[in-house]
């Protein structure tokens, strides 16, 4: 048992049931779940690869491109906590699967835009559209995993952020290259990306399955012992405490973990949404050298995640393991402020950097579980998770008010290393216990 009063029960003591039933439902969901965030992300941050091309075109600064940017989470935080809700209260897969289906509509729509009031919109609508995905994705999860194999499984999702990049990264720089049917590349990256996210939304509708009780893809046995699992996880949640909706978005424990939250995501949608125009300014390499250098903090954001997620389960750890990831990334990003000047060095803390802060999310994900279940827990899901995405807003404008203020990218990289260091602090002042391991203690 750790310093959290914690325990981590080794696979062995689970029966051959258990054993069994947790493969299963890993095969089946894991790798669907991964698949449909791969293309939501690629979604999302296709405009950082379009924009190598696209302000050029269009004739957009870098305040117009960071405002039109941040115009999505404006817009995505509206229905976020009554998505996550619906997710818990009505059906995941066809909520997932509308959602899917109406941002890949308006990512081809956004290949058409011509000036700033419809990069505006589009980015406006697309908001709208995704807004409950993430949180709603976390909800499904809880449903099928229990808390001492939920990092792991946020790690198998949140891993799909990477390996966007390891695919979106080429195709956008071969798609940026083209001229096809008088329309320029980057508006094929938009109306191409956006095709297979109507598909998978179809798909979802019938290959989700909302809750255990109604999986006849699991054997009678395995389903009993997943939901008898899962509920006597919700009573040793509730004999800690039984939240309400308020009560929950009133907890001090809650509000430090959205204004974490917040912060870290200032930083990280900030760099996701820069960071092609960060390495082109810093070195001025090719645009397809660009996409490909974005591969290494791709590839070691996976790693990391899923490294990170089965420590974090495997020690019944969550704080730590969240923090460490991102005070990291805001050392290589200090680091960056005094050898930009430097290319090589600088090309490496920013792809170090970048990559380093991928780790936390699995982790951090886990310390609302460990504390909230059934609306509750859906309910601050969403507002973790809307307030946390305004810092998409808050960072993406503030790096191009930044740039164009002075003329530089030194306090854009302070301001991210800020912002990532203050996020680690307020997440390690965190005092969250691991339910299970409190029911387990002997009384």
């Amino acid at each position: 048992m750790n310093s959290h009063g914690s325990a981590a029960p080794a696979l062995a003591e689970l029966s051959d049931v258990g054993q069994r039933a947790r493969r299963r439902i890993a095969y089946r969901l894991l790798p669907f779940v991964f698949l449909i965030y791969i293309v939501n992300y690629i979604d999302r941050v296709n405009v950082s690869f379009a924009n190598l091309r696209m302000s050029g075109d269009l004739g957009f600064s870098d305040r117009v491109y960071g405002l039109g940017v941040g115009m999505f989470y404006l817009t995505y935080v509206l229905f976020e906590i009554p998505g996550a809700i619906i997710v818990e209260r009505w059906s995941a897969r066809k909520w997932i699967a509308r959602i899917m289906i109406s941002w890949g509509i308006v990512t081809i729509l956004t290949g058409f835009v011509h000036t700033a009031g419809q990069f505006y919109a589009a980015r406006f609508f697309l908001g709208v559209a995704e807004s409950s995905f993430f949180p709603g994705m976390i909800v499904y999860l809880t449903h099928w995993f229990r808390l001492r194999e939920r990092s792991r499984a946020i790690a198998c999702l949140y891993a799909a952020v990477p390996a966007a990049s390891l695919i979106g990264s080429p195709v956008a720089g071969w798609l940026l290259g083209v001229h096809w049917r008088l329309l320029a590349g980057w508006r094929w990256l938009f109306i191409l990306e956006g095709i297979p996210a109507i598909v998978l939304g179809i798909v979802t509708v019938f290959y989700l399955t909302d809750w255990p009780v109604q999986a006849r893809w699991l054997p009678q046995d395995e389903r009993d012992w997943l939901v008898n699992e899962l509920q006597a996880e919700l009573q040793a949640k509730k004999k800690i405490r039984n939240y309400t909706i308020m009560e929950a978005f009133c907890d001090l424990r809650i509000l430090r973990l959205i204004f974490g939250y917040f912060l870290a995501l200032t930083g990280a949608l900030g760099t996701i949404y820069w960071i092609p125009t960060f390495v082109k300014r810093l070195s001025g390499f090719s645009n397809q050298t660009v996409t490909s250098l974005l591969l290494i903090p791709a590839l070691m954001g996976i790693a990391g995640m899923l490294i990170n997620g089965w420590h974090s389960d495997r020690t019944a750890e969550r704080h730590w393991h969240s923090a460490i990831p991102l005070v990291a990334a805001g050392f290589m990003f200090g680091l960056l402020t005094l050898v930009r000047h430097e290319v090589p060095l600088a090309i490496a803390c920013l792809l170090l950097g970048s990559g380093f802060l991928y780790a936390y999310y699995p982790a951090f994900w886990a310390i609302p579980t460990m504390m909230l279940s059934e609306a509750a827990a859906a309910a601050t899901f969403g507002l973790i998770n809307s307030v946390g995405q305004l810092g998409g807003f808050a960072g993406n404008y503030a790096i191009g008010f930044l740039n164009d203020r002075t003329h530089s990218l030194a306090a854009s990289f302070a301001f991210i290393a800020l912002v990532y260091v203050a996020a680690g602090g307020l997440i390690l002042s965190l005092r969250v216990r691991d339910p299970i391991g409190v029911s387990q203690r002997p009384i």
